[in-house]
């Protein structure tokens, strides 16, 4: 069975309820669990004539600040439930890759996380990262509606 799950979180209350799940679940089967939050990366040579670096730098705090909110929940929930845990802040301008290769670094063997359930046009149009990370993945993806 598994024995390591990856929960990727962005903040959303569907990202909290596939934490709450996947948690759940790791304990019912022993498994460990890593939070991971991808924060957009700021490539400094495209931002540098446009953005003065104090924003950038402010920007870039603030984007920390929130993934560290994102994953206190993850750290949260599995000590109160038990469950063994880690957490992980990633810096990517392509949020599945970050996903995939979060789970594969450390060594990952399902990957659960959360739909966003977009419909029509702007699924056709936009994607989701669940669906890249579904698409992309070697590891096993479990989603949560």
């Amino acid at each position: 069975m598994y024995k390591h799950i990856l929960l990727p979180t962005d903040g959303s209350e569907l990202s909290a309820a596939a934490i709450r799940m996947g948690i759940r679940f790791a304990k019912s089967i022993g498994a460990k669990v890593t939070g991971l939050c991808v924060i957009p990366g700021q490539d400094p040579v495209f931002y540098q004539k446009r953005i003065p670096a104090e924003a950038l730098k402010e920007a870039g705090l603030r984007l920390r600040k929130a993934a560290d909110d994102h994953l206190a929940v993850v750290a949260n929930k599995a000590m109160e439930a038990g469950v063994a845990w880690e957490v992980v802040c990633e810096s990517s301008d392509f949020p599945y890759q970050a996903i995939i290769g979060a789970a594969e670094k450390n060594e990952c063997d399902l990957i659960m996380m959360a739909s966003h359930g977009r419909r029509g046009v702007k699924a056709l149009l936009l994607g989701s990262e669940t669906q890249k990370v579904l698409t992309h993945s070697r590891v096993p993806v479990l989603v949560v509606r």
